[in-house]
C-alpha cells in the first residue's frame, strides 16, 4: 500500500508533505496509518512526523493535492479486508484439509526397515583355506563361500569306509561258521575231552611241584640261620686279629726305635717286622672270613626266596591247570551242545549286520563331515559383517558373515491409541531418511501379539505400586510394494529410519 501525498501549512511556510511507500504488514500497521491520516488533517501548528520530507510548492498545488485525499484512504482498508477474507478462506480450506487427513491417516516415525540376515557359520572345527568372496558382493544359493581343510575329514571317511568293509567281512565269516559248526561237533567233543584228560594231569604234576617247593623252603632256611651264626664267629676273629696287629704294630715301633737307638740288633726288628706282617695278614684273613659269611648268608637268603619263588609258580601251575581244566570242561560243554553254537553262530550274523549298518551310518556321518568343509550361501543376497580369513582356525557355531537378501519390510511401532482402526492389508506410504523425495507403497501386514515392553529382557510389572501409566508401542510389520521398489531393491538396507502414515479409514 502507498501512503499519499499530504499538504502542510505550517509555520515553516508552505511545504509538501511526501510519505514513502510502506507495506502494510497487519492491523496495528493499518490503525497507525489511519491516525497519521487524521494528524495530516490537522491545522498547521501540528508538528510534522520525523519521516517526512517537505519541499515547497506553490498554493495551488496544494489545494488540488488535497482534494482527492479521501477517496485513496479508503481503497487501501477495502484491499486489506479483501486480503484477509481470502487468506482465512485459504487457511480454512488448508485446515479443513488437514483435518481431513489426520482424521484417515496414522503416522509415525518410530520405525526401521528389517530384513532377513542370514548368519553363515562353521558347522565343523576345521582351518580355513579358500574365502571365495568379499564385502557386499551378490551371491545366490548354494554358491560355495568358504572352503575349510578336507584332509582330517578324508582321512575319517577313508577309515569307516575300512570299518565297513571289515564289518562285512565279518558278517561273511560269521555266515561260514552258521554251516561249519554242525560239521566241527564232533570233532570238538573229542579234543575238549582229551583236554579235561590232560588238565587233571597236569593239576597232579603242579601239586606235586608245590609239595617239593614247600620242602625245600626250610632247608633254605637252615642255611639261613647257619650262615647268620657263622658272621658272629668271623667278626670275632677280626676283633682278635686287629688286637694282635696292634701289639705287633706297636713292637715294630718300640723295636724300631732300639734298633735306631743301637740298643738291639738288626735280627730282632726283624722278627718284630715279621710278627707285624703276619698280624696284618690274619687281619685280612678275618675279613675275608666275615665277608665270605655274609656271602653265604645273601646266598642262603637267594636260596630261601627261590624256594618261595619254585612254590608260588608251583601254585600258579596248579590254578593254571584248574583254569585249563574248567575250560576243557567248558569246551566239552560247548562241543556237546552243537545245535546251541548253530545259534550263537547266528546271533553273531545279525550281529555282524547291525555293524555293517552302523558303519554305514559312520560312513554317510564321515561323509557329511566332509561336505561341511564346504560353507555355501543359505539364500540369495549380499555378503556383510565377514570377519573370515584364510588360515583363520575356527570351531563349530564360529559366525563368519551374514547374508542379507532383498526381502525387506518395514517394523513401525505405533502408540496404542493409534491402533483403534488399524487393521492388515490398509495403504501405507513409506519415506526413507535415506531417499526423501521417494515415497514408497506398502501395506500392514500384522500386528504384534504385545508391545515392544514385554519382549524386552525386563519386562515391567505393573503390580510393584510404583505404577506410572505410559502410553505403549505396539511393532507392526509393514511390507513393501514390489512395484514401488523397483530399482531400489539393492539399496534399501535393515536398519534405516522411515517415517510411516497408514491410511485407517
Amino acid at each position: 500500500m502507498e501512503r499519499t501525498n499530504t499538504n502542510f501549512n505550517g509555520r515553516n511556510g508552505h511545504k509538501t508533505a511526501v510519505l514513502e511507500k510502506e507495506l502494510v504488514k497487519d492491523l496495528e500497521t493499518l490503525d497507525a496509518l489511519t491516525s497519521e491520516n487524521l494528524t495530516n488533517k490537522m491545522p498547521a501548528e501540528t508538528p510534522v512526523k520525523a519521516d517526512i520530507h517537505t519541499q515547497p510548492e506553490t498554493a495551488d498545488k496544494e489545494a488540488k493535492s488535497q482534494e482527492p485525499e479521501t477517496p485513496k484512504k479508503k481503497k487501501p482498508i477495502a484491499l486489506i479486508l479483501t486480503a484477509l477474507g481470502v487468506g482465512a478462506v485459504a487457511a480454512g480450506g488448508f485446515g479443513y484439509r488437514w483435518w481431513q487427513y489426520a482424521s484417515t491417516h496414522q503416522q509415525t516415525d518410530n520405525a526401521q526397515v528389517a530384513g532377513h540376515l542370514h548368519q553363515v557359520s562353521a558347522r565343523i572345527p576345521g582351518t580355513i583355506s579358500q574365502v571365495l568372496v568379499n564385502d557386499n558382493q551378490e551371491v545366490q544359493p548354494g554358491q560355495l563361500l568358504v572352503k575349510l581343510d578336507p584332509r582330517d575329514y578324508q582321512s575319517k571317511v577313508q577309515q569307516t569306509e575300512a570299518a565297513l568293509q571289515n564289518a562285512r567281512r565279518q558278517a561273511q565269516a560269521a555266515q561260514a561258521n552258521i554251516n561249519l559248526a554242525s560239521k566241527t561237533t564232533s570233532a570238538k567233543t573229542v579234543q575238549a575231552q582229551g583236554d579235561v584228560s590232560g588238565a587233571v594231569a597236569a593239576i597232579s604234576t603242579a601239586q606235586a611241584a608245590v609239595q617239593e617247593a614247600k620242602a625245600g623252603i626250610p632247608a633254605a632256611q637252615a642255611e639261613v640261620k647257619q650262615a647268620e651264626a657263622g658272621i658272629p664267629a668271623a667278626q670275632a676273629q677280626v676283633a682278635q686279629a686287629n688286637a694282635n696287629l696292634q701289639k705287633a704294630q706297636a713292637d715294630y715301633n718300640r723295636y724300631n726305635t732300639l734298633y735306631q737307638q743301637g740298643a738291639i740288633p738288626r735280627q730282632q726288628l726283624d722278627t718284630a717286622k715279621s710278627a707285624y706282617d703276619v698280624a696284618v695278614a690274619q687281619k685280612d684273613a678275618a675279613i675275608q672270613g666275615v665277608n665270605q659269611a655274609q656271602a653265604r648268608l645273601a646266598a642262603a637268603r637267594v636260596g630261601v626266596a627261590k624256594a618261595q619263588s619254585q612254590l608260588a609258580q608251583a601254585q600258579e601251575g596248579v590254578v593254571s591247570a584248574q583254569a585249563k581244566l574248567a575250560a576243557s570242561k567248558g569246551g566239552l560243554q560247548q562241543a556237546t551242545a552243537g545245535g546251541e553254537q548253530t545259534t550263537v553262530n547266528r546271533n553273531q550274523y545279525e550281529a555282524a549286520k547291525a555293524a555293517i549298518a552302523q558303519a554305514d551310518a559312520s560312513l554317510k556321518d564321515a561323509q557329511l563331515q566332509l561336505s561341511y568343509t564346504n560353507i555355501t550361501a543359505p539364500a540369495a543376497g549380499r555378503v556383510g559383517r565377514k570377519t573370515v580369513e584364510v588360515g583363520n582356525r575356527v570351531q563349530a557355531g564360529t559366525p563368519l558373515m551374514a547374508i542379507v537378501n532383498d526381502d525387506y519390510w518395514v517394523v513401525a511401532n505405533f502408540k496404542e491409541t493409534q491402533l483403534e482402526n488399524m487393521k492388515p492389508t490398509e495403504e501405507v506410504e513409506i519415506k526413507l531418511d535415506a531417499f526423501p523425495h521417494h515415497t514408497f507403497k506398502g501395506r500392514v501386514d500384522s500386528i504384534s501379539p504385545a508391545s515392544g515392553a514385554q519382549f524386552a529382557l525386563l519386562p515391567p510389572d505393573n503390580a510393584t505400586g510404583n505404577f506410572t501409566k505410559i502410553v505403549q508401542r505396539v511393532p507392526v510389520k509393514i511390507v513393501f510394494d514390489k512395484e514401488s521398489i523397483k530399482g531400489y531393491e539393492s539399496r534399501i538396507t535393515p536398519g534405516m529410519s522411515a517415517e510411516i502414515s497408514v491410511k485407517v479409514k
